[in-house]
């Protein structure tokens, strides 16, 4: 750990902002980002270089095929494990996990610059989501079932907008639903 940045996760931002996470890593640092302000300092510093990187012309960034070939022989070599090549960076489909009783997500991307979060929401029948105020503008698309918020009862195509400031009393559903919601990181729970 370093005085500069006191988390020790640090190393893991690297690997997150040059995107050479497993889906399970990324997952895992996304939330620890989430609470951390050192390692949403380190973050912040890496973005520009990184950024700057891709301005660079692919044949400085990317060494030839057969000299990777040839270093990761070199590296089984010396480590005594297989061979392992860098393959294609493949986007992996998130899993569902369950965030509280009766409610599951699926996070389909993460800003933390602008502290927003998409995701797919499934409330079970008869679940809840908690009372909350909006720290920024929440955009809600319902897929299917039927979901009430407050007073207004959404069907399946529905949209639901909620300005920064407002609240949310109740959020339910009778039957379960499935939704893309579109939302602060910041929103309080009341």
């Amino acid at each position: 750990m370093s005085a500069r940045n006191a988390c020790e996760h640090a190393e893991r931002v690297g690997a997150y902002v040059l995107q050479a996470l497993s889906p399970s890593e990324l997952r895992s640092i996304e939330a620890h980002l989430a609470s951390c302000a050192h390692c949403r300092r380190e973050l912040e510093s890496l973005r520009p270089v990184v950024a700057a990187l891709a301005w660079w012309p692919t044949d400085v960034l990317r060494p030839a095929a057969s000299l990777q070939e040839r270093l990761a022989h070199r590296i089984a070599q010396d480590s005594g494990e297989p061979a392992g090549l860098p393959g294609k960076h493949r986007w992996a489909e998130p899993q569902w996990e369950d965030v509280a009783p009766g409610i599951s997500c699926k996070v389909l991307a993460s800003d933390f610059d602008k502290q927003l979060v998409s995701m797919l929401v499934r409330l079970a029948p008869g679940g809840e989501y908690p009372p909350h105020t909006h720290a920024g503008v929440e955009e809600l698309h319902l897929l299917e079932g039927e979901l009430w918020i407050d007073e207004r009862k959404l069907y399946p195509g529905d949209y639901n907008r909620a300005d920064p400031g407002t609240d949310d009393k109740r959020v339910w559903s009778e039957t379960g639903c499935t939704c893309v919601l579109v939302t602060s990181t910041q929103d309080r729970l009341t």
